[in-house]
């Protein structure tokens, strides 16, 4: 019996391993190469079974820092990413381990007081050994397979809709219960169970915090969607009021043609010809790409365009691509454009220009956008922006890159001589 409840132990241990290198790969991919992830799989099972006891800095620090070293080497993602993912996951590893090691061994050392050496435990006492620490095996599985199902979601959130400031209020609240958890286990003298309400608040406090920021997330995403129907009600809006003008601007060339016929000077005929060009002005704002939510994206840029003296020149062709999400494509064609717009602006009129070749290339969506520019001083620095408040407008490109990686694509800008140029390719998925 013993020997059947040692092996059940091993696979509820392995299976927890398995269950908490998968959360880690949800929250962060893992770097590409099937030896890479062989390697961290062998890796994740010395980090998720952590042995931790009251006053052990070994277990509870090292730990922490082979977290970090772990998703540093094996997964994708920036560093403030990691860290926080470190910071979510470290607080409840830890304590749930070392409530499984505790309680299991304060029950039985309780039920059996057995000798010293464990040479002289009895049959009965082994038994009773293994019995305990696979029942605590199972209980700490399905409290991981609790969390994995309540946070599933939240996490994959989390990391696709957070920007750069809010990774910071991430890590900065989920801190709290790291610290909280390494006082409590390494420092604290009282009896073992003065330490577990203290283990329970940490844990309840890292997927407290998840769940809060995946709220303000979700927050975020429904501002976006409202902005959304609003440029929606505006361009249709706008489009009806288009189509009424072109009636009276077709009735309107009815009767300048007829004047045309009658022989009019010259000068007349220009006048007449440039009133119907402004006239027409606004129409041509309308570009037809196949996609009704990057229709309207295009629409308000070249409006901002015109309105700014850009000569704005688009071909794209969405037909067919749908699989992007519409706030994906906002994030795309928008901030590259508004980019490309403020760059114009300090340009003189008669040079601002802004071209935007998008479509559909062999197996991959390309998007390019192009647009002459004055080279910055320092060009060879890593500053995002020229802004002053370059914390709220130098993340355009960085969010431009997280959209394109969220669908398997890449974000490559640089500056060929005096002209900037932004080009991102997304794969098109099969099927």
């Amino acid at each position: 019996m013993t020997p059947l409840l040692q092996f059940s132990a091993f696979a509820f241990a392995l299976a927890y391993q398995l269950l908490f290198y998968w959360m880690l790969h949800t929250f962060i991919p893992l770097r590409g190469g099937a030896l890479l992830r062989v390697v961290a799989f062998a890796v994740s099972r010395h980090l998720a079974g952590a042995v931790v006891y009251r006053n052990d800095l070994d277990g509870v620090l090292f730990s922490f820092l082979g977290l970090i070293l772990y998703l540093i080497l094996f997964h994708r993602g920036k560093i403030m990413e990691k860290m926080s993912a470190a910071f979510i996951f470290y607080p409840v590893m830890v304590s749930v381990n070392f409530l499984m090691m505790d309680v299991s061994s304060q029950i039985f050392f309780a039920m059996e007081n057995p000798p010293e050496s464990s040479e002289l435990w009895t049959d009965a006492i082994r038994l009773a050994d293994a019995g305990i620490y696979a029942a605590a095996c199972f209980l700490r599985l399905l409290f991981w397979c609790g969390i994995f199902l309540f946070l599933k979601k939240p996490l994959q959130n989390i990391r696709l809709n957070l920007t750069a400031g809010m990774w910071l209020l991430v890590d900065s609240l989920i801190l709290a219960s790291g610290v909280g958890c390494f006082t409590a286990i390494y420092f604290m003298e009282e009896p073992p169970f003065a330490i577990y309400p203290l283990c329970v608040a940490a844990i309840f406090s890292s997927l407290g915090c998840v769940l809060l920021v995946a709220y303000l997330g979700d927050a975020m995403q429904a501002a976006c969607q409202l902005e959304r129907l609003r440029m929606q009600q505006e361009y249709y809006h706008g489009k009806m009021k288009e189509e009424e003008r072109i009636r009276s601007i077709y009735h309107d060339m009815k009767n300048h043609l007829l004047v045309l016929e009658k022989g009019q000077r010259q000068e007349a005929a220009q006048q007449m010809a440039k009133e119907l060009r402004a006239q027409i002005a606004d129409y041509e704002d309308y570009v037809r790409t196949g996609n009704e939510f990057l229709d309207i994206i295009l629409k308000d840029k070249a409006e901002k365009a015109r309105e700014r003296q850009v000569d704005f020149s688009a071909a794209v062709d969405f037909h067919g691509i749908g699989f992007i999400d519409p706030l994906d494509l906002s994030t795309l064609f928008g901030n590259g454009l508004d980019n490309a717009m403020e760059a114009d602006e300090k340009l003189p009129e008669g040079q601002r220009a802004i071209l935007l070749k998008a479509g559909r290339v062999q197996d991959f969506v390309s998007i390019r956008i192009e647009n002459p520019c004055v080279p910055e001083e320092g060009a060879g620095s890593r500053r995002r922006t020229s802004k002053d408040d370059g914390f709220l407008h130098g993340f355009g490109i960085a969010n431009m890159r997280k959209a394109a990686e969220k669908y398997g694509g890449q974000l490559v800008a640089k500056q060929e001589q005096e002209r900037f140029v932004l080009k991102i390719l997304i794969p098109i998925p099969k099927g």
